[in-house]
């Protein structure tokens, strides 16, 4: 088992282990020694979001890029996926973002892209992990004579900003449109205004002062209630949520309809498919993701495939079986026409393409209908595997037997927080309700 990387990098509480400025600088140099070769000064980027601890990682990771001869590209606060852009649009050997995503502020990590734009594949992040704990870190670092540079790439977020319009058609306007966004207090508190704004919207923008503390407080993808009052409020035609790094987004419509990452997707790929644009006529999603998508998929003749939560997984299947279109409940979108990892931005924009194009309200223009669903997050203290909790398996059992094929049950530990997921898809809210709030109980008693 992983003693640094979860599902989504290396994550944990700020100035605690694993996120401490001694194992950032350590993460730094190995990530810069692997990308050492013979008459080659290997390029790191690094961004990070608006958390107050990211000061403290960024400088450590300078540090360590630094001493093993590698020159740190610094590029401030950027959207996780505009840190990927930005490694393969500058051809770096690698970049690294410095985010803890919907986390609250005090927690912090370190996510890791290829050269690519890609997210490191496991085997290299074993490699990293094996330099961390190896101990010959400092026997690995140059001499004074080859210590590398920092420097800051001040057009970075221009760079970004070009790039994200690009993925909006020529052909259409956001003139005379009225979006909402909320910023989350977080990474796209700067980009996302200007690129809607740039494409002919009027903007109104939420939670874009950032304090260092603030960041997912009570806003973002995860609360949408001051968003919903918003759009109804301004009588705005969208409104769109992100996350602390802008990796994810859930939309709102002209109505004051909460759009999941499901609903989002099922919507694209319908057009997509009309359009000839959706390869292979296929749609990644996680387990995660709600019952309303397969049947919506299944009834528009589109062939859904799951695969394990997290973004990672769902992008390893979509290159696999050649889908460009795929994601998760929770909004974390990829439009690989597009993009290389999800991007938040771009998928609002892909949104409000399909609103453009059939001239309709959005909230027009579901094609999903979302079953009842409930997820209980349950704090933990250990994590043991789940069929080895003999009243916990029991009462799982019992639970599926319950709700037969009327539903589904889903039980399992997050990736980046001491935490088990509890989630319940069933015929009637009443129904899934009580069975989630029966099932967390369980995991309360035997892991609480």
């Amino acid at each position: 088992m992983s003693r640094l990387f979860g599902t989504d990098g290396i994550r944990g509480v700020a100035n605690s282990f694993p996120i401490t400025a001694e194992m950032a600088l350590k993460v730094g140099m190995s990530i810069a020694h692997l990308c050492r070769r013979p008459g080659h000064v290997p390029r790191i980027v690094i961004g990070k979001d608006t958390r107050l601890s990211g000061y403290m990682i960024e400088n450590a990771l300078v540090s360590g890029v630094c001493a093993m001869g590698a020159e740190a590209l610094l590029i401030g606060v950027m959207p996780t996926p505009g840190v990927a852009f930005i490694t393969a649009n500058m051809r770096a050997d690698a970049g690294i973002v410095i985010s803890a995503s919907h986390n609250p502020y005090e927690d912090n990590g370190i996510k890791l892209f290829s050269k690519t734009g890609y997210k490191l594949p496991d085997e290299r992040e074993l490699e990293i992990e094996e330099l961390v704990f190896s101990g010959e870190l400092e026997k690995l670092a140059v001499s004074s004579r080859e210590i590398g540079k920092a420097y800051r790439i001040e057009d970075a977020r221009g760079r970004y900003i070009v790039f994200l319009k690009n993925t909006f058609p020529e052909e259409l306007t956001l003139e005379g449109r009225k979006v909402v966004l909320d910023c989350a207090n977080g990474a796209t508190y700067r980009v996302a205004p200007s690129v809607f704004f740039e494409l002919g919207a009027e903007v109104v923008a939420l939670f874009h002062e950032p304090d260092g503390k603030n960041i997912n407080q009570k806003c973002g993808s995860q609360h949408v209630e001051a968003l919903t009052e918003a759009v109804i409020r301004n009588r705005a035609d969208a409104g769109f949520a992100f996350d602390g790094d802008g990796d994810r987004v859930i939309a709102v419509d002209d109505k004051g309809g909460m759009w999941t990452g499901d609903q989002i997707l099922a919507l694209c790929a319908s057009a997509m498919k009309r359009q000839g644009r959706l390869k292979n006529d296929r749609v990644v999603s996680t387990v995660m993701s709600n019952l309303g998508l397969k049947v919506a998929l299944k009834e528009l003749g589109i062939l859904h495939l799951e695969t394990n939560v997290g973004d990672r997984c769902v992008l390893e299947e979509m290159r696999a079986r050649a889908a460009v279109l795929g994601g998760e409940e929770s909004g974390h979108l990829i439009f690989l026409d597009h993009h290389s990892t999800g991007d938040g931005i771009v998928a609002a924009l892909q949104l409000l393409r399909v609103v453009c194009e059939q001239g309709r309200p959005l909230s027009e223009l579901g094609v999903m209908s979302v079953f009842p669903q409930k997820l209980i997050n349950v704090p933990v203290k250990s994590k043991p595997p789940l069929e080895e909790v003999p009243a916990l398996a029991a009462a799982i059992r019992q639970a599926e037997e319950r709700m037969g094929e009327r539903g589904r049950i889903l039980v399992r530990y997050s990736g980046t927080q001491q935490m088990c997921r509890v989630m319940v898809e069933g015929p009637t809210a009443g129904e899934t309700e009580s069975v989630c709030s029966a099932l967390a109980g369980v995991v309360q008693s035997c892991l609480g």
